[in-house]
């Protein structure tokens, strides 16, 4: 079935761009510019997920993604044209499931769409049986890799290669905890979060499990795992993935391996 996107944005000009990006995605597409409209859309259509402009004209952005929460469990993408953490956590808190930030590119912006989908489907447990852990959204081919900070990531294979070409060893939680990371780009995940897209685990505020997993991963893709700079530390949140991120079509690493 084909899945409807709402997107709220008091911006003609974004309103088009986001319409054109969706609908060549293969998308149906609704358009509201404030919540009087949405609402309207909301209660007379099935909508699939939204995507919600954090700084409406006349409407507050979180108020209308707490109006939203408040009346369904669809997925909620905002969108901001600030970097501002205060405004990503109190997105995060009222129930977004993610968000994107200005400018954007559009393959980000569909990759991101697909994912939550995914998730809000169920379909996620499903790509992770087949291994490919749902990144053909932002690769795709037999051996397609992914590349951050000089480390290439080949998921089809639960393959990790350092700076000089050489395989890493990893264990299977290794590269389930790299897994949500890599299809979470620049998003805040809370220790929950983390905890339920690793394994479905149960996490308390005294569980130290995630942060250990944490540390151990940062040990193997950090430059100076002292002084993360691609697994940053949310005070009192989680934790984010900063390192941008480069879809390659094939990767040849060197033959010996650690």
């Amino acid at each position: 079935m084909q899945h409807c996107i709402l997107i709220i944005d008091d911006e003609a000009a974004v309103r088009t761009l986001l319409n054109e990006v969706f609908e060549g995605g293969g998308y149906r597409v609704s358009l509201a510019a404030g919540w009087d409209e949405a609402r309207r859309l909301l209660e007379t259509e099935h909508v699939d997920l939204v995507t919600l402009d954090l700084h409406l004209g006349t409407d507050n952005g979180l108020d209308v993604a707490r109006r939203i929460r408040e009346r369904s469990g669809i997925p909620i993408i905002m969108i901001t044209g600030s970097d501002d953490m205060f405004d990503r956590v109190a997105g995060l808190e009222l129930g977004a499931d993610d968000y994107i930030v200005k400018p954007f590119h559009v393959r980000e912006v569909l990759a991101r769409v697909r994912a939550v989908l995914r998730r809000s489907s169920g379909e996620r447990h499903a790509a992770a049986d087949s291994g490919s852990a749902g990144f053909q959204d932002v690769a795709t081919g037999p051996s397609a890799a992914l590349e951050f900070d000089g480390m290439v990531a080949v998921p089809e294979r639960f393959e990790l290669f350092d700076r000089d070409g050489l395989k890493c060893e990893t264990t299977s939680g290794d590269f389930a905890l790299l897994n949500a990371f890599l299809e979470n780009p620049k998003r805040i995940l809370s220790r929950d979060q983390l905890m339920d897209m690793v394994g479905g685990i149960a996490w308390n505020p005294l569980d130290r499990t995630i942060d250990n997993k944490v540390a151990r991963l940062r040990k193997k893709i950090e430059r100076n795992p002292a002084d993360p700079q691609i697994i940053k530390t949310i005070r009192g949140v989680g934790y984010s993935f900063t390192a941008d991120i480069e879809a390659l079509q094939s990767y040849e690493p060197r033959r010996s391996g650690r």
